[in-house]
């Protein structure tokens, strides 16, 4: 069962996202402890689907991040990275401002897979949005 790791914090794993799709969304993960992890995401105008509801990609991108680095947090000692390999969404609301924030939970931390359940909820009311279950690959070096 893997531990959470001593040479990850919030800081390297907030820097890590910085020119990719994490710090473009404004994606800020907020508290890391033992099989958790804490995010939050400011609502933007680029998180909203046309229909002015928040778009489902927006916060399936805010989870995944959340439980990708989450992995990151607890790979086993030697692993060299992950992959989701499986991510199940089920959408049960939206927001319209604020922000909305995301807390995943470890489910499974094999030598192979993680498996991380999470919710995302709306900030200021802490209502649901979205529940998810995401699956891991953990990633070895090859001999």
């Amino acid at each position: 069962m893997s531990k959470l790791r001593e040479d990850v914090s919030i800081e390297l794993l907030n820097q890590r996202g910085t020119e990719y799709l994490p710090g473009y969304l404004g994606i800020q993960m907020v508290e890391l402890t033992a099989n958790n992890i804490h995010s939050r995401m400011p609502v933007q105008k680029l998180h909203f689907a046309p229909n002015n509801f928040l778009h489902a990609a927006s916060v399936v991108a805010l989870a995944d991040t959340t439980c990708g680095y989450a992995t990151i947090a607890h790979l086993p000692d030697g692993a060299e990275s992950f992959t989701t390999i499986e991510l199940k969404s089920n959408h049960l609301g939206t927001v319209k401002e604020g922000s909305i924030v995301c807390h995943a939970t470890s489910q499974h931390l094999g030598k192979n897979t993680q498996v991380w359940d999470a919710v995302v909820s709306d900030e200021s009311t802490g209502r649901k949005i979205a529940l998810f279950r995401c699956t891991q690959m953990i990633l070895w070096p090859k001999a």
